[in-house]
């Protein structure tokens, strides 16, 4: 294991659930993989832009000339493309809004969603370039999703599930701290995710 990926997505600092587990978990990798650089992005602080037609272009371009052109448009992009695919390991830690994720993992999403860097157009359809990775997704919610009448409504994990899928990245685990508006879940659903942290396979 040479680098591990953490991306965490809450904007609620030392109150986030998400961010508690993902520090347990962050714990462990470092303590089993002490040699390996583990990377913290903080895309709740940093504001990634959301795609706008210039770098739209800029990524999608198969036009040499154009490229150079809008290089600078594409450097955010570039940068984090490289830095998950130098990664052996992603952890993405966020919170579920309206059933849904943050238009701030989004945004990171769509940047690093690439023909030609992490996917690639074939007869036979897509084929994706990130292969050989595995990644953990550290769920936190108020609800609870994983069944009962709300697991229709969860479109957090089956969507990341499908997008790392669509970039190869087919083994995935995942925690839960869920629960979190229900009184009486609510005090034991971080530690619940914490102590989950410990059964997985890393």
């Amino acid at each position: 294991m040479k680098q591990i990926l953490m991306i965490e997505v809450s904007p609620r600092g030392r109150d986030s659930a998400s961010r508690a587990v993902a520090d347990t978990l962050a714990a462990r990798l470092v303590d089993l993989y002490p040699s390996a650089k583990l990377v913290r992005r903080d895309i709740a602080t940093e504001c990634l832009p959301h795609l706008d037609g210039t770098t739209l272009r800029a990524i999608s371009t198969k036009d040499p000339d154009e490229a150079a052109r809008l290089q600078e448009a594409v450097r955010l992009s570039d940068t984090l493309t490289d830095e998950l695919l130098a990664s052996d390991l992603l952890v993405i830690a966020t919170p579920m809004w309206n059933f849904g994720i943050p238009s701030a993992l989004k945004a990171w999403i769509d940047l690093v969603i690439r023909p030609g860097r992490t996917f690639q157009y074939a007869e036979g359809g897509v084929f994706g370039l990130a292969k050989h990775k595995r990644a953990i997704l550290v769920l936190a919610s108020g609800g609870v999703f994983t069944d009962g009448p709300w697991q229709s409504w969860d479109y957090v994990e089956p969507y990341l599930r499908q997008i790392l899928g669509f970039i190869g990245v087919t083994d995935v685990q995942t925690v839960r701290a869920q629960g979190m508006n229900i009184p009486a879940l609510a005090p034991d659903a971080v530690s619940k995710a914490q102590d989950a942290v410990a059964e997985l396979v890393l």
